[in-house]
Formats: structure tokens, C-alpha cells, sequence
């Protein structure tokens, strides 16, 4: 069995931005499932966040995360992301990431729940795959070893400690082990459990399913982040359509043409999040349609193709100039807030075990996500998951108490309906968008996890990609379904139509053990 000192597993922003890292400690290997550029990281359009700016400040930047968090930020982690951004931009940089400059300097826009201009971009709206790029550059520059279409099977341990990764090849279909001192899971998100969503085909659930089955902490997987605007077209796959579009004036009109954002929050189209994409989904039971328009006709055209030069491009090869006529746009799935639990140094509770990314939970989100927070939090966490590889475990920093209390729970296996439809993807995305999309309620919930607990009872052990994949989204289903289930009341990206208000006895993190 070839010995690494660390493997990272995913090759996303996290995963290589560890890597690099890492490099300088001890011998490295990255495995991913796909290609090396195959990842989450790449489709993010909106940008970064960092307090850069000479009218912004972390004090500020805190502020904005915390209130977007709905009363369950991890406020130290929220602390560490604002303080150490600026710090982790100036990386990004040396790694030669192209941001967007405006007379010499790093631009910087606004976007929705954020109190001032802070958000850096590069190519407009192609933020995510000039860091990707980059990254993926300096890793093939200094030849760390990258396995490229293994995907991760399972967590080895010994006498309670990471001791390796076992991986299937899924070009052959062989199995391969390979040993390491530490093990960082960089695996993304889930976003593929929904039957519309703005996730990369990777997104599987593929590090929570590896790390419940290794007995790691799952938390918050209730809070799944639905982006309010991607474009609905027939046969045309969703399509991200930024946040940045609505920062720079972009306005949201009902299918009749009416501006309709003014009548639910103060800060119309620059309201948070959840409450857009529900306000899109009020609106869209009203005239009868799947979709609104996004209209940015009224702007300049110059600055539309300039700025975000993807998205113009990406709806006029599908026959909608956006510069002339709105944008069909309905909410989508996307981003998983939850995910493993870890601390402040990206430590989970098996020894030798990290996680960062989208796959993490490390309590800077809370119940809902600031708009590019999310890349931010990556690189800064990852960071902190190297330093601490410095440290002899007897010299572990001490971990302060969290203001907000954990309820510990374990999946309990639900009796077996009398008929149960067979599992496929297919299935399951229509059951979670359905069920446990963006407005849930008991009886739905409760269908939902029944029949997602039937299937993990009947299905065969998974054999090839496919199947494993399958598998490991079911299980990050029912973690979601039920952790929703549990959770009566609204907050942040978790809205029950049964329970419409937030209560104070809920204002604590669901912990899944298994």
C-alpha cells in the first residue's frame, strides 16, 4: 500500500488550494472522480467576498454574515473567516488569479445582504474557473501526484485514527488502498439529491456518506441553499444565472411584468436569498407559471456583455439576448449549507480526519449563507487545516464553547412501506424537489424519509460509480429529510409552511452520529 503524509480527496478550491499547501509539510496525493477540473469551484459566477475595501471593514463583514446566519453562526468561525480574508485574497493572487481590476485596483461589487461593495471577480462572471484554473496550474507546476477518476469508497481506521482511503478505479473497476497520516475531504456538495439544481454532475454527497459510515459528526443538513435565479427554458439544463446580475440592477418581474420584490422585503431584489426564492415561488403560484423574468434591458448593454460575458454568451447560443428581452428564471438547488462537523481547524471527531469546502460544516454559515462567503471559506479553513498538521496532537488548541447548543441524533430505521418504487436517480431528485425542496411541510417530509429509509433497506451493496453514487445520495437525503423532518419551525434556507415563524427552542444545530 503506497504511504502519503496527506490525501486529499476532491479537486475543487479546497482540495487544491490543501494541496499546495501541504506539498511544503510531506508527500501529497489529490483523488478525484472525475478530471481534475471537474468540481463545484467551477461554475461559481458570483465571486469571492472579502472586506478589501476602504469603506468596508471585517467588523462590518461579520455583521452581514452573522444576520444572514439566521441565529446560528458559529460567531469565533465567523471571526476567523472575516479576519483572515484579506490575508487569503493576497494568496489567491501569487497563485495568479486574474481578478478584475478598475483603475489599479481589485473591483469589488455588491451583492445581495451585504451592506457594502465587496465581492472580487475575475472574467466577469467566471470567478470560479479562473481560481480553478489557477490552482489546477500551480498543482500540475510543482507535480503533486493527482488520481485522477478514483472515486472514494471508504475510510480506513485503525484503533479509532485515519489510516487510509480505499478508492474504486472507475475506468477498470478495480480497488485500490492507499495510506495516510492525514485525510482531507474535499468532496463539494450535494446539489444532484434535486431535480433542478446548479451543481457540476459530481455533486453526489460522496464525503458525507464517507464520513457518517466512518462514525464523523453530520450537522445543519437541513439548511440547503436554493440559488433564486437559473435559467428556465424547455430543454435547456438550469443554468446559474448570478446573484451579481441583481447587484448590478437587475429586477425581478412576475410573469404579467409586475416588479414584484418591493412586496416582500425592504430590500427587494437584494433581500436575502430564501426569502427571493421563495417570493419567485409565491409569485410563480400566482400567474400560473414555472418561472419569473430577471430583466436587465433597462441597463447599459455594454456593461451586461462586459461583465458577465458567460451568462450573455451562454443565453444567446440558446436564443434569448438578454441585453433585448428578461431572462426566464426560477430558484434551483444550490448549495448544501450543512455538512461534517468540524471545528475551527477543520478537525472532525476521528482523529486524523479534515474536512473543507462545500462538504464542511464549520458553523461560518449558519442557516443561511451569505452570497460568496462560500469560496472565502474554503481557502481560509484550509489553510488553518494545514497549520494544525504542524501541531503534536497533545499540543491540540483548545476549543472554545459555541454559544449554540448541539441536539445529538442517530437514523432510526423506518418500517418498510407495503410498496416501495424502485430507487434511480431520477426518483429520488423528483422525491427531494418535491418533498424537501424549498417550502416543506410533516406529511410530505415524513413520505419522503420513509421511502428514502426503504430504499437504503432493499437496495443491493453498491459495485460500480453509479450505484455508489446513488447510494451515497440517498443517505445524504435522509439525513436532509430528516433533520427537516425534526426541525419545527422556519429559519434561514429551512422554511416548514406548518411551522412559518422561527422558534427560540430550536435555535441549535442537529448533529447526525451514527
Amino acid at each position: 500500500m503506497r504511504h502519503y503524509r496527506y490525501i486529499v480527496v476532491g479537486s475543487g478550491i479546497g482540495g487544491l488550494y490543501t494541496a499546495l499547501l501541504a506539498r511544503e509539510l510531506g508527500s501529497v496525493l489529490v483523488i478525484t472522480k472525475g478530471s481534475i477540473d471537474d468540481c463545484n469551484t467551477k461554475y461559481a459566477q458570483g465571486g469571492i467576498a472579502a472586506a478589501i475595501g476602504k469603506d468596508d471593514s471585517p467588523e462590518l463583514h461579520f455583521r452581514d454574515t452573522v444576520n444572514a446566519g439566521a441565529g446560528l453562526c458559529d460567531e469565533a468561525a465567523v471571526e476567523i473567516l472575516v479576519q483572515e480574508a484579506p490575508a487569503r485574497i493576497a494568496d489567491l493572487v501569487r497563485y495568479r488569479v486574474p481578478f478584475d481590476t478598475l483603475n489599479g485596483e481589485i473591483a469589488l461589487t455588491m451583492e445581495a445582504a451585504h451592506s457594502v461593495p465587496r465581492i472580487l471577480h475575475a472574467g466577469g462572471d467566471a470567478t470560479g474557473e479562473h481560481i480553478e484554473l489557477a490552482l489546477s496550474q500551480q498543482v500540475r507546476a510543482t507535480r503533486i501526484p493527482v488520481l485522477e477518476h478514483f472515486l472514494a469508497t471508504e475510510i480506513l481506521l485503525e484503533k479509532g485514527r485515519v489510516s487510509g482511503i480505499r478508492a474504486l478505479d472507475c475506468r477498470t473497476g478495480s480497488f485500490e488502498e492507499f495510506a495516510c497520516e492525514f485525510l482531507v475531504l474535499a468532496t463539494g456538495g450535494a446539489g444532484q439529491l434535486y431535480k433542478y439544481n446548479t451543481n457540476s454532475d459530481i455533486a453526489t454527497g460522496d464525503g458525507i456518506a464517507l464520513a457518517f459510515n466512518a462514525g464523523a459528526e453530520i450537522a445543519d443538513m437541513e439548511f440547503f441553499q436554493f440559488h433564486p435565479t437559473a435559467l428556465r427554458m424547455p430543454g435547456v439544463t438550469p443554468f446559474l444565472i448570478s446573484e451579481a446580475v441583481r447587484g448590478e440592477g437587475g429586477v425581478l418581474r412576475n410573469a404579467r411584468g409586475y416588479r414584484f420584490m418591493g412586496d416582500y422585503h425592504e430590500k427587494a431584489e437584494l433581500a436575502p436569498r430564501d426569502v427571493v426564492a421563495r417570493s419567485i415561488v409565491s409569485e410563480m403560484k400566482k400567474t400560473g407559471t414555472d418561472y419569473v423574468y430577471l430583466d436587465v434591458t433597462h441597463l447599459d448593454p455594454h456593461l451586461i456583455t462586459t461583465r458577465f460575458p458567460h451568462i450573455y454568451h451562454f443565453c444567446l447560443d440558446h436564443g434569448l439576448d438578454i441585453t433585448r428581452e428578461p431572462i426566464p428564471v426560477a430558484p434551483a438547488a444550490h448549495y448544501m449549507i450543512g455538512g461534517i462537523r468540524t471545528n475551527s481547524w477543520g478537525e472532525t471527531n476521528i482523529p486524523g480526519l479534515f474536512a473543507t469546502g462545500e462538504v464542511a460544516c464549520t458553523g461560518v454559515h449558519g442557516a443561511n449563507r451569505l452570497a460568496s462567503n462560500s469560496l472565502l471559506e474554503a481557502i481560509v479553513f484550509s489553510r488553518r487545516i494545514v497549520e494544525r498538521t504542524k501541531v503534536r496532537a497533545k499540543d491540540r488548541p483548545p476549543e472554545g464553547e459555541g454559544k449554540v447548543r448541539n441536539l445529538y441524533a442517530s437514523l432510526a430505521q423506518r418500517p418498510l412501506p407495503k410498496a416501495t418504487p424502485p430507487a434511480s436517480l431520477t426518483a429520488l431528485q423528483q422525491l427531494l424537489w418535491d418533498k424537501a425542496g424549498i417550502i416543506r411541510e410533516r406529511d410530505g417530509l415524513s413520505q419522503a424519509a420513509n421511502l428514502l429509509s426503504a430504499w437504503q433497506q432493499t437496495m443491493p451493496g453498491p459495485t460500480d460509480q453509479p450505484s455508489y453514487e446513488l447510494a451515497n445520495l440517498i443517505l445524504a437525503g435522509r439525513l436532509l429529510v430528516e433533520a427537516a423532518f425534526m426541525r419545527e419551525e422556519s429559519r434561514g434556507a429551512h422554511y416548514r409552511s406548518d411551522f412559518p415563524q422561527p422558534s427560540p427552542r430550536w435555535q441549535c444545530h442537529i448533529v447526525w452520529r451514527k
